[in-house]
């Protein structure tokens, strides 16, 4: 197994792996599939001041996680919102947990304060997930997305680095 920071060409695989989500669940509020083109521009983005990183083994992409800025005003700028996927065929493998343990490692290296996991509701993987890692629930919005008809709650996660 191999973390390592994204590169653009692991772009069509990020695309792949996210798109099961996209179609098929409500952890994402996206509606339309994102191309590998899409999905490069996302990451140049992103990597341009936040990280960004990879979970490999025997050459397949499994997993990746990223940090952005939690909202756009100065004063926002040592909190960090992270997202994390994991390919739906390798749960419960502890790639969640590896990824997350180094993407927070980078975030205190890089000298952010608070990380920030927002998760689509119901999701008690996600929720155990972020608080084994020591998160702590900090606010639950009731009905904020609407996807597959349904009205979706999102509920925030904290953890101070």
């Amino acid at each position: 197994m191999t973390i390592r920071s994204v590169t653009q060409g692991d772009a069509e695989k990020i695309a792949a792996l996210y798109n099961h989500y996209v179609i098929n669940t409500i952890i994402t509020f996206e509606e339309d599939r994102v191309s590998a083109n899409e999905m490069a521009t996302r990451i140049r983005s992103v990597t341009a001041s936040h990280p960004w990183i990879v979970f490999e083994e025997a050459g397949a992409l499994t997993g990746y996680a990223y940090a952005v800025n939690w909202h756009s005003r100065p004063a926002y700028r040592h909190s960090v919102e992270t997202t994390i996927y994991v390919a739906p065929d390798q749960y419960r493998k502890g790639i969640g947990r590896a990824l997350y343990d180094a993407l927070l490692a980078e975030l205190r290296d890089r000298g952010f304060h608070s990380a920030i996991g927002g998760v689509s509701l119901p999701n008690d993987a996600s929720a155990a997930l972020h608080e084994r890692l020591g998160f702590e629930k900090v606010a639950h919005l009731k009905e904020v997305g609407q996807k597959f008809g349904a009205w979706v709650d999102v509920g925030y996660w904290q953890l101070l680095l």
